[in-house]
């Protein structure tokens, strides 16, 4: 069993940045692809960003490419979202999630694992 906890969400300005941590217990974690996901209120879940097990393969949404940075050290059972130029948009809970298959994929179905999420708030 994999426990995904999330941290580094907060209240921060239009154009200001945060990073969000994601802390995997479980020795697995080095295999998994990991993703990042969010949901503002009113909508869907959706994929924001996801990351094959050795960082040889990113993806982003299209509302996030440029902006936003997935990595992971897998030393520290760490996955991270950088997020730079934040817009009020961006506004939603971010979830962490792991996938045993090594492959990204955007659906959310097919993750195992979900953290409890994080709220990220953007003023303008």
């Amino acid at each position: 069993q994999v426990q995904l906890v999330e941290s580094g969400g907060g209240l921060v300005q239009a154009g200001g940045s945060l990073r969000l941590s994601c802390a995997a217990s479980g020795r697995s974690f080095s295999s998994y692809a990991m993703g990042w996901f969010r949901q503002a209120p009113g909508k869907e879940r959706e994929i924001v960003a996801a990351i094959r097990q050795n960082g040889d393969n990113t993806y982003y949404s299209d509302s996030v490419k440029g902006r936003f940075t997935i990595s992971r050290d897998n030393a520290k059972n760490t996955v991270y979202l950088q997020m730079n130029s934040l817009k009020p948009e961006d506004t939603a809970v971010y979830y962490c999630a792991g996938r045993r298959m090594n492959l990204i994929t955007t659906a959310l179905e097919l993750y195992d694992y979900w953290g409890q999420g994080t709220q990220v708030t953007v003023s303008s």
